[in-house]
């Protein structure tokens, strides 16, 4: 089952690492465009390599951050630590998601036996820029973030302890505190290798990249004739956090649509009407608290007007894709049948790579968009619950792009992990 190794991190070196802060950059499928262009201004923020405005250009800033000291390598090899502490707006709560970086063996997702699961679909296009990426750079840059299951909590004892003596604790972009130690003690190590190795991971966040990953693998493997399954290509850089925990957060991503051929609110509404109830709301701030709680209900924003729709239950039968109920049943199936394809006339198989599908989580930025007319309009969704999340990844089946929102995201920056062989090998035979 899931196969995971400590590593040799490389991180900034001692004197840069004392302003980490201006160094972390936001994940490449969140970073806005301003944020680029502001994080480009600092010659050595991690987005030069995340995000690169060249690739190749990006092969040769690895290196020359190499050769110049710029990033340096972990001597001894462990699993790096990483705590999350953050708050959800109207809630006081303090959140802390616990979990640890580590090398974990990149297997098919799409075979019944794969060690990792996915919930969601990929978008072509992005997925090649990500295997360019580690192809010219033989470096992760930033992990993915993948669960697994301990509902005794063996190791939270061994973070807690570690966490003790922090390599970095910053505020990040997000406003949240991320704290980073690592574990170097080769039998607690063992117990990490051990809690993984008779489970199946699921991956919360980062498919593209996994993918790239996965695909650049069987790339060098169908090259190399002496493939063993122990070359560096075979790993990947996951950040792994226990499924259990309540400090798990999944929001939601709103859909806009845009560009559509003599769009026009009055039809779509009265083709929506053959399978919706309708109900026009007084104000479009009203739409997540009006459809909170309630199955197959979602927001439509029009510029200043909205509504709400939710599906006539017994239309549920009608749904023509060939998935397992549990699939169907989900609100964001619901969704991209009976509006986007079904209404709108974007088929399933193309909404992968539609130009008009754009996906954003913030609900104001909806709002916006749609007043200043970006967009044709808005659908607001609602969370996905975790015990939804699981029972897809175990139909193998899986969710539209972009249906999940694993908050906080694990930033970029602290941490990268080398495929390079002679980067990747570990110094001594440790047993993994």
């Amino acid at each position: 089952m899931a196969r995971i190794k400590p590593f040799r991190a490389w991180r900034y070196n001692r004197d840069l690492s004392t302003k980490i802060e201006d160094l972390a950059s936001p994940l490449f499928d969140v970073v806005s465009k301003q944020q680029r262009e502001s994080l480009y201004t600092n010659p050595y923020n991690s987005i030069h390599i995340s995000v690169p405005r060249d690739i190749e250009e990006q092969k040769r800033t690895v290196d020359k951050w190499k050769v110049g000291g710029i990033i340096e390598q972990d001597q001894i090899p462990g699993i790096y630590v990483y705590y999350q502490h953050f708050t959800l707006p109207g809630s006081k709560r303090q959140y802390t998601r616990k979990g640890f970086v580590c090398f974990i063996e990149a297997t098919d997702w799409n075979s019944v036996d794969s060690d990792i699961l996915r919930h969601e679909n990929t978008m072509p296009h992005s997925v090649n820029d990500r295997i360019e990426i580690l192809a010219q750079s033989q470096m992760n840059i930033s992990p993915t973030h993948g669960l697994y299951f301990d509902p005794e909590f063996t190791l939270e004892q061994y973070m807690d302890e570690s966490m003790k003596n922090p390599i970095y604790d910053r505020e990040d972009y997000q406003g949240v505190r991320d704290v980073l130690s690592v574990i170097h003690d080769f039998e607690v190590i063992k117990k990490f290798v051990a809690k993984l190795k008779d489970q199946q991971v699921i991956l919360a966040d980062g498919h593209h990249r996994y993918e790239g990953s996965l695909l650049y693998k069987q790339r060098m493997q169908a090259a190399n004739p002496n493939h063993t399954g122990n070359e560096a290509y075979n790993f990947h850089l996951m950040y792994l956090t226990n499924a259990e925990a309540d400090d798990l957060r999944i929001l939601p991503t709103h859909r806009l649509l845009s560009g559509l051929k003599n769009f026009n609110k009055e039809k779509l509404l009265n083709k929506l009407s053959e399978d919706f109830i309708i109900k026009p709301l007084d104000n479009p701030n009203d739409v997540n608290e009006i459809i909170l709680g309630k199955k197959w209900a979602f927001g439509l924003l029009f510029g200043k007007e909205a509504v709400k729709v939710r599906l006539n239950p017994e239309r549920i039968a009608e749904l023509k894709w060939n998935f397992p109920q549990v699939v169907k049943d989900l609100d964001l199936t619901v969704m991209h049948y009976f509006i986007i394809e079904k209404a709108l006339g974007i088929l399933g198989k193309n909404q992968r790579s539609s130009e008009h599908i754009s996906f954003e989580r913030n609900f104001s930025n909806c709002l916006e968009k749609t007043i200043t007319g970006e967009v044709d309009f808005a659908i607001i969704t609602q969370d996905i619950s975790m015990e939804d999340v699981k029972n897809v990844c175990h139909s193998g089946y899986t969710l539209p792009q972009k249906s999940t929102y694993f908050y906080p995201k694990v930033i970029s920056g602290y941490l990268f992990g080398s495929i390079k062989e002679d980067e990747f090998t570990l110094p001594f035979d440790i047993g993994f």
